[in-house]
């Protein structure tokens, strides 16, 4: 069996896996149009719109994709009891994907609107409040993850910065993942995608996900060449005590840092980028898919790679279903240098 078999076996294997997102749940609002004029009050152009379209975003968009690739999972965040709450609601049970760890909070459900007009994305606005939650919020999503947190293969931090990847629930989680591993014996992958910001509450994780921007916050460091990269890299899994940090590198494709000091640079395999949004999402749900059936980190992060180059061919939140990464892995080389 080579390689590209190995990695396709892996992906028809994502079927066994059950995976636990907890994070900031955000609903992507699109509104498509075209655009003929500009507008007589200001130096802008006039959109008129054709469609409206809403989708999950943020962590939600990770739990999407990881149905898409034929895994199964829940959701745990926060949003709020307002109409498009009720709309995410739906849109996790059309997956068809549990509700329970959705906690309705006191602050509004987190919204990103994108008027987008011949493809191009004409501007973005933001409804959202940031924060930690309320103790009582807070004390629901603990009591979820104490209640469930066992039934899964692996965990996945999806932190967007407003407010639910706080410092008590990520004490508690690790707590919990801590217990589950000691009971059961059996390894429970922590995989997060985060923000430079709270990099001190990930300590332990399995493999973190930062993109370059990010990694060179968190270390301090310039990253302008591989050895800068190495470096960054080092720091970011000595500070955390992670297994492997792995870099997303935009169209230079990813980088990867395990155990053995070695970073493994894997090409980017996109052969158009229209939209860069969620690809992040995407990377973190196959890494995690990948990890809970039994994938090594380079494996997991090749098919990664892989369903990342897919993702940003496409206009939009988007995702990508196990067949197209197994076209994908068929059309491409494979294997980090």
């Amino acid at each position: 069996m080579n390689r590209i078999e190995i990695l396709q076996k892996a992906v028809r294997r994502f079927t066994d896996a059950r995976i636990l997102v907890v994070g900031d749940v955000i609903v992507d609002q699109f509104i498509w149009g075209t655009v003929t004029r500009i507008s007589p009050e200001a130096p802008v152009p006039v959109v008129d719109v054709t469609r409206e379209e809403l989708l999950l975003g943020g962590s939600a968009n990770v739990l999407k994709n990881i149905y898409s690739l034929g895994g199964r999972g829940a959701i745990c965040g926060v949003i709020g009891a307002d109409a498009m709450g009720d709309r995410l609601v739906e849109l996790v049970e059309k997956l068809p994907a549990p509700v329970a760890g959705l906690v309705r909070g006191e602050r509004t459900t987190t919204v990103k609107s994108r008027v987008v007009a011949h493809g191009q994305q004409v501007v973005r606005f933001d409804r959202e409040e940031r924060g930690v939650p309320s103790k009582k919020t807070l004390d629901a999503m603990i009591g979820y993850l104490e209640a469930h947190l066992h039934e899964f293969n692996a965990v996945i931090v999806s932190d967007y910065s407003k407010g639910v990847v706080n410092e008590p629930l990520m004490i508690r989680l690790h707590q919990l993942r801590r217990g589950i591993v000691e009971e059961t014996g059996r390894s429970l992958p922590l995989i997060v995608d985060p923000k430079p910001v709270n990099l001190h509450r990930f300590i332990g994780a399995t493999v973190i996900t930062p993109n370059n921007h990010e990694a060179s916050v968190m270390s301090g460091m310039e990253i302008r060449n591989e050895q800068q990269l190495l470096a960054a890299s080092r720091s970011i899994r000595d500070e955390i005590d992670c297994e492997a940090v792995l870099v997303t590198r935009g169209e230079a494709g990813m980088a990867l840092l395990q155990a053995d000091d070695r970073l493994l640079t894997i090409p980017t395999r996109a052969k158009e980028v229209y939209d860069v949004t969620g690809a992040g999402d995407t990377v973190v749900a196959t890494l995690a898919l990948g990890l809970a059936t039994g994938c090594s980190v380079l494996d997991a992060a090749e098919l990664a790679n892989h369903a990342a180059g897919i993702v940003v061919g496409k206009i939009g939140t988007a995702s990508v279903h196990a067949d197209e990464l197994c076209g994908a892995l068929q059309s491409e080389p494979t294997g980090g240098q």
